[in-house]
């Protein structure tokens, strides 16, 4: 790996390396995210790891991707010992981003209020603002930009002194679960989970949340971007996954890219 390379030359010389070929690189994931990540037979798959075994083919190098607790991930990545890059529909964010280097964005995501049918939340127009959640004890992957909202909501928004509590889960499915165990009243998650669990649980649901304005029409979504995050010090890897992404961002003359087929192959929406 060539993090535990560059502890044995010496950290000045990690920039300094140009032969990538005989280096491997260690991605980490948490692997209960799909599509971008999932387990399928005991082997990870999804949109991320297809980005991945791309990089892997530009730098002619090998690259392990490793199944992680997800609120681990950006310092794991920071400190570059064990993990060099991190793929796991990670948002970015100025805390974050202080921290590690991050791709171009390749997804953007807006936060889904997941519920039971019978305990549907109290919608305003088609969608479901954060004041609707007064007083629930919500759901979310910990560490995870849902968890990160709620809390900001909690702590210092519309939600702050309402006797609402966030709970943190190991995924958003295990947030789901929790509905229907009547752990917590609502889970948050983002929309292509929220819309792969709802679309295997047939008594959940699931409605786009918003943050609310003067009028329906000024409210805007909770919204996020996901990119790779790359140790500071790995700019050759850095580059690797930009190039990648910018190819399959590319749309063709349908208006499709090649990163809108992937997902709609992991979402089981098509049969490629």
């Amino acid at each position: 790996m060539v993090a535990l390379m560059a502890l044995a030359v010496g950290a000045s010389t990690v920039g300094l390396i140009t032969n990538l070929e005989s280096y491997d690189y260690v991605v980490e994931t948490n692997a209960f995210f799909a599509p971008f990540e999932y387990y399928d037979n005991r082997e990870i798959v999804g949109v991320d790891v297809e980005i991945i075994n791309r990089v892997a083919e530009k730098l002619n190098a090998k690259i392990d991707v490793k199944n992680v607790e997800f609120d681990i991930i950006i310092d794991n990545v920071a400190n570059g010992v064990i993990a060099d890059a991190g793929a796991a529909g990670l948002t970015i964010t100025p805390a974050r981003a202080e921290k590690v280097d991050f791709s171009i964005p390749y997804y953007t995501s807006v936060q889904y209020v997941i519920y039971n049918k019978d305990r549907m939340p109290e919608m305003r127009g088609d969608h479901v603002v954060w004041g609707a959640l007064r007083g629930k004890v919500l759901g979310s992957q910990t560490g995870g930009t849902g968890y990160l909202f709620a809390s900001d909501e909690i702590d210092d928004g519309v939600l702050k002194d309402t006797h609402t509590t966030i709970k943190g889960l190991d995924s958003h499915q295990l947030a789901a679960d929790a509905i229907n165990a009547h752990i917590i009243d609502y889970a948050i998650a983002d929309e292509l989970a929220a819309q792969f669990i709802v679309e295997k649980n047939p008594e959940l649901a699931a409605l786009p949340l918003y943050y609310e304005g003067a009028t329906i029409e000024e409210d805007y979504p909770a919204e996020e971007s996901y990119a790779i995050a790359v140790n500071k010090q790995r700019p050759e890897l850095l580059e690797a996954f930009n190039d990648v992404l910018s190819e399959m961002l590319e749309e063709d003359e349908n208006g499709q890219s090649e990163m809108d087929k992937l997902i709609l192959k992991y979402m089981g929406l098509t049969n490629g």
